[in-house]
């Protein structure tokens, strides 16, 4: 295992970038601790993918430099960092067994052969291969391919960094539960240092001890799952995490008042107002926090639609020409088209040009 540090770090496919739209990644200093279990997590195109190739080192960064426990590894070869990674789509051989597919890792490294046979029927077990060892893995399905690259990636005991990226995309969905509960329970039991690639959500908030939001070649938040839930260090971070994801409100401030058009809303002491205001103002709150009630009892709003997801109800409505969603409790009454929201203060957060005004509630 291995504490991962990126300094300094950035990335540009260009030779010579003038400024910084012309990085994929934005300059980045971060510490990822040994033993770890983090997810990148972010749309396509957000970067996810080149910072995972710059740590495994099948890309050397434009500036910056990587570190495997204090060791400079910015320009080493994968082979000399000891990483596993798994990729997309299946990467085993054809012609050989599932058995030796899971191995071949192991031989390679001239394990001792009780110990390669321990190893690939205890990950065998784990991926539920125990019965499809003996069989050659050109046979199988897609997804069985993947679970085989998986096992290459799970089966060495001695690496220092586990890295997937996007791994599950060929696993059909009832799997996708399954392997998700059994990588988090292998993290527990060996303790490896993983780093995981999503653009889904619940991989990775069901993953990841600490979740990487990156947006536009830049970390925006490392945080737990609640800490990303509770307080958003960006409003894409609301946006991206939560269904539906947090409301975010274009408003102006006057001292300690945020007006939403002609509506008036007092702020906490605890929301810090700063001097200087952005270029871009704006209040952010989660649907969990905001009621509907009657219109002289609220903010006046227009009730839109109601979504039924199943679990819950969601109201969808318009304030001052901005769409707010609230979701609502179970057997709760509606009233009319014209309704009023509420906002719990607690949970409401001031931005500043996407940022979390620092010092917010």
């Amino acid at each position: 295992m291995a504490r991962i540090e990126l300094k300094n770090l950035a990335h540009s496919y260009l030779d010579r970038p003038r400024d910084e739209a012309d990085y994929a990644l934005k300059e980045m200093t971060h510490v990822w601790e040994d033993g770890g279990a983090y997810a990148l997590l972010g749309p396509s195109g957000c970067g996810k993918t080149t910072l995972l190739n710059i740590i495994s080192g099948l890309l050397v960064p434009t500036q910056g430099q990587v570190l495997f426990d204090g060791r400079d590894m910015t320009r080493e070869p994968p082979e000399a960092r000891n990483i596993a990674q798994v990729f997309q789509f299946p990467v085993i051989y054809d012609s050989m067994s599932v058995y030796d597919n899971l191995a071949f890792p192991l031989r390679n490294r001239k394990f001792q052969a009780t110990e390669v046979d321990r190893r690939v029927r205890e990950v065998a077990e784990m991926l539920d291969l125990t019965d499809r060892l003996k069989r050659r893995a050109e046979n199988l399905t897609a997804d069985m391919k993947q679970k085989i690259s998986l096992g290459r990636g799970l089966v060495r005991p001695d690496v220092n960094a586990i890295l997937f990226d996007e791994p599950l995309t060929v696993i059909d969905p009832h799997m996708k539960w399954l392997l998700r509960g059994q990588l988090k329970q292998l993290h527990k039991d060996f303790n490896h240092t993983m780093v995981y690639v999503t653009h889904d959500q619940t991989e990775a908030l069901t993953f990841a001890d600490k979740v990487v939001v990156m947006y536009e070649g830049e970390v925006v938040q490392i945080g737990t799952p609640e800490e990303l839930f509770e307080k958003p260090a960006h409003t894409f971070v609301g946006y991206f995490i939560g269904s539906p994801g947090m409301n975010v409100l274009d408003c102006r401030l006057e001292g300690r008042q945020a007006w939403l058009g002609e509506h008036k809303l007092d702020l906490l002491a605890g929301h810090h107002v700063p001097a200087a205001l952005g270029d871009k103002v704006q209040l952010g709150i989660r649907p969990e926090f905001v009621t509907v009630t009657r219109p002289e009892e609220g903010l006046p709003a227009r009730l839109e639609r109601v979504d039924d997801v199943g679990r819950y109800r969601i109201a969808r409505l318009t304030l001052n020409d901005q769409a707010v969603a609230a979701i609502l409790p179970e057997g709760s009454e509606l009233p009319s088209d014209t309704a009023g929201v509420r906002f719990e203060p607690s949970h409401l957060h001031v931005y500043m040009d996407g940022h979390l005004s620092e010092g917010g509630a």
